[in-house]
């Protein structure tokens, strides 16, 4: 396409912002004008009225419209009013795992791993604002000037983050990731390339034999989904607690407790961190506790019930690779101030972990395990660790099952015959 052309498609477009903002204006004059409520009468009927004031709008202006644009504008005028304006249609589609709002006129989405720019747009920041208040409206949460970050879960699951001046230089910005309805099988992973068939059976004795298991990786690597895969393979005679900021983990067993953490209220009381429900779940009898993610103080805790009886427990961290994993573990516990010995709290995490499973997303936004991490034990003040998988990324991808020592008891039968 030609500067000329993309300039004409940018003019055109803003035009339609402008003419859209002022309908607006129209519509919402409209409203406060009529006697009935309308915004609480439902959308039937808001959507009749709001038809008739498109057409008087388009007919007063001499307007060349079709009825197929009309149509249009109310649909999107009517999703304005009571919905979440231009997010409505993206939070519809199942294909739309991430939306990323960078200001009014720039929205990202991604779709299959990979971000696009959306076409669609806010019509300003005011607008923009309008939309995250309604969508924070029945989690309660509050952002203004006083309060200008929020975190919080949408009643379907999904985890927002919103920012807003003076924190945001640049305009409000929002970020939606959207919960999975159906959590992805093991087939689904088989079939993307996540991993292979010796990967999945080789997990699944590790989660029947009771490793402990740490999954790790970057942001968006599909560590939730992982951690979901590996608790399809808990028996179904184990009791399972699970621990998530976010409740996101869709276990099919009949004997599970979910907890979430709660944050503070607009007063600063009520929170419940994850510190708070990991200390309590060992109070609860689990046969096993699943931690949705390490994020600080509780670490300690986590590693506590791996070593006292709570074996085949499982977690995430965030880390670029499973040596660093390890590392990042021993960094949260020296940021919750407590002063533990580096060997000791070596050993500690030696002790805690059996395995980790470090996840990667590539270029192409598949998302893959990486490598299997064998923790063995500590020789000078050192990690002894063993690759048992890795992903080959010269020429084509595969995965590589690696030779060597087969580590500790729990995974010598694993490998036997491998």
């Amino acid at each position: 396409m030609s500067s000329e052309s993309r300039f004409g498609e940018r003019r055109k477009s803003a035009d339609n912002q402008l003419f859209k903002g002022a309908l607006h204006k129209y519509i919402i004059d409209a409203l406060e004008e009529h006697d009935e409520n309308l915004l609480e009468s439902g959308r039937h009927q808001l959507r009749r009225f709001v038809d008739a004031r498109v057409s008087e709008y388009a007919r007063s202006r001499h307007l060349p419209i079709s009825r197929y644009e009309q149509d249009q504008l109310s649909e999107e005028l009517v999703d304005e009013l009571i919905g979440f304006g231009p997010l409505e249609m993206l939070l519809k589609d199942p294909d739309v795992t991430e939306i990323l709002v960078n200001g009014p006129n720039r929205i990202f989405i991604e779709r299959r791993g990979t971000l696009h720019r959306s076409e669609l747009r806010f019509i300003d920041n005011a607008h923009l604002i309008r939309v995250i208040q309604r969508i924070l409206a029945p989690v309660g949460r509050r952002l203004d000037e006083s309060s200008p970050m929020v975190d919080a879960r949408m009643p379907d699951g999904s985890r927002i983050n919103a920012v807003i001046p003076p924190v945001a230089i640049d305009g409000p910005a929002l970020s939606v990731r959207k919960f999975r309805q159906d959590m992805l099988k093991s087939s689904d992973l088989l079939a993307a390339g996540s991993l292979d068939e010796h990967i999945l059976t080789f997990l699944h004795e590790a989660v029947a034999s009771r490793c402990n298991i740490l999954v790790s990786g970057g942001t968006g690597t599909g560590k939730t989904t992982m951690l979901n895969l590996l608790s399809q393979h808990i028996s179904e005679a184990e009791r399972i607690v699970t621990i998530e900021d976010t409740a996101e983990l869709q276990l099919k067993h009949d004997h599970v407790v979910r907890l979430e953490t709660r944050p503070p209220n607009t007063d600063g009381y009520g929170e419940v961190a994850a510190r708070d429900l990991v200390r309590n779940a060992l109070r609860m009898r689990p046969d096993r506790i699943l931690l949705g993610e390490i994020r600080g103080v509780e670490v300690l805790d986590v590693l506590t019930a791996m070593n006292t009886g709570h074996d085949g427990s499982m977690t995430t961290v965030h880390a670029n690779n499973a040596q660093d994993a390890l590392l990042r573990l021993e960094s949260l516990v020296g940021m919750s101030g407590v002063q533990v010995a580096e060997r000791t709290l070596r050993q500690t995490v030696c002790s805690a972990v059996d395995l980790v499973v470090q996840l990667v997303r590539l270029s192409d936004g598949r998302r893959c395990v990486s490598e299997i991490l064998e923790v063995i034990s500590l020789r000078d003040d050192q990690y002894v660790t063993n690759t048992l998988f890795r992903l080959q990324t010269k020429g084509a991808h595969r995965f590589v099952r690696e030779s060597g020592n087969p580590g500790c008891e729990k995974l010598q039968h694993l490998k036997a015959g491998r």
